[in-house]
């Protein structure tokens, strides 16, 4: 079985490196993307099972890079986890509504993380 892969899209340096600690922590090959053009061209090339995808990026902000990763073809495969300061029910409901299966609130610990992942069915 292929080990289980996820893809951490932040353009914090600090963040992707605590993510990647808590992802690699539960078992998953990670890769970080620090914008959300980098990321749809990471996942072009190949679907992450789990994506942990920060809201606002330069570039392209985590929304529209998940309407084009949901547009592309297998492109609904993948869990994806908002990770977000964002404490706006709307915003958080908007990005449901886009395809987001759960979101996370920023700072988040491996616990919290952990339990998310469990959540969707990433565990």
């Amino acid at each position: 079985m292929d080990p289980r892969t996820c893809l951490i899209v932040d353009d914090s340096r600090i963040i992707r490196k605590v993510s990647r600690r808590i992802v690699e922590g539960l078992g998953y090959e990670v890769d970080e993307a620090a914008d959300g053009a980098e990321a749809l061209s990471m996942c072009a090339a190949g679907l992450p099972d789990v994506i942990l995808l920060d809201w606002n990026m330069p570039v392209m902000d985590g929304l529209t890079f998940l309407h084009r990763l949901r547009a592309l073809p297998g492109g609904d495969r993948p869990k994806v986890l908002f990770c977000t300061i964002e404490t706006d029910v709307a915003r958080i409901a908007e990005a449901l509504a886009a395809g987001a299966d759960d979101y996370v609130m920023k700072p988040f610990d491996g616990e919290v993380l952990a339990s998310k992942f469990q959540e969707v069915g990433a565990a």
